[in-house]
């Protein structure tokens, strides 16, 4: 008898809900596996510009602040 409640779940499971779970999962095995989109490619780029400019800009800070202020790092590395 309880074999019998248990019978329509799993056959609307195994019909509707488990082809449309491993479809689902298969596709996003595949995109996973096919890398960066160029999108995605040319953000990524663009972030690493950014990230070489903000270096740059910091380094020149830096340079400046010590020819001004020779003892800023160790004013500021102890804080």
């Amino acid at each position: 008898m309880d074999l019998d409640l248990l019978k329509a779940p799993i056959i609307l499971f195994m019909i509707f809900v488990a082809p449309i779970w491993l479809i689902l999962h298969y596709r996003s095995k595949r995109q996973v596996s096919q890398g960066l989109t160029d999108e995605e490619f040319e953000q990524l780029n663009q972030l690493v510009h950014q990230a070489e400019k903000m270096n740059q800009r910091i380094a020149t800070l830096e340079s400046i602040l010590d020819s001004e202020s020779p003892e800023w790092r160790n004013r500021h590395d102890h804080a």
